[in-house]
């Protein structure tokens, strides 16, 4: 039986990432003012680069969270390294950006926001299920899209969308 809801691809070159995640510091440009950004890693670490300096933020730090299980799936969350306690100004994360590329489920914004709550939560790309964990995002794809990330990716030919029909 075949799956009635087949798994979407969407890849994503490095310039359209780039326009992106600079179209996301624009949206945010005017809801600070943030302080500092946390990156969740590792997926965080190259919007939040360009969105620190689109924004002029110097003090960058991250959230090691591991939740994708080999490219394919989404299993438990680990906590890897949490937030610098110097950073969490009286524990609530008011001034803080927490900048990812991706909310899917929203399990990984929701262990983040557990630690920094009054934080303001972007992402470049928001699924259904996850886009209520996240303040700002650029685009919405469906909850069964996969994203290829440039970083995740390399040259090659691509199959055509549409299936052939012709014998």
């Amino acid at each position: 039986m075949s799956d009635p809801h087949p798994q979407r691809a969407f890849p994503v070159s490095w310039d359209q990432f780039h326009r992106d995640a600079r179209a996301l510091a624009w949206r945010l440009n005017g809801s600070g003012p943030f302080d500092a950004i946390v990156c969740v890693t590792r997926g965080g670490l190259v919007p939040a680069a360009i969105v620190a300096r689109e924004l002029g933020l110097r003090l960058i730090e991250t959230v090691c969270i591991a939740s994708y299980h080999e490219y394919s799936t989404q299993g438990g969350l680990k906590v890897l390294k949490g937030v610098a306690q110097e950073l969490i100004k009286g524990g609530d994360g008011i001034g803080i950006l927490v900048v990812d590329d991706l909310v899917d489920t929203g399990a990984t914004f929701k262990a983040v926001r557990d630690l920094l709550p009054k934080a303001h939560f972007a992402t470049v790309y928001a699924k259904p299920q996850g886009r209520p964990m996240v303040d700002t995002f650029i685009t919405e794809v469906s909850q069964d899209t996969w994203i290829y990330f440039p970083w995740d990716t390399g040259l090659a030919f691509q199959p055509p969308i549409a299936k052939e029909t012709t014998g």
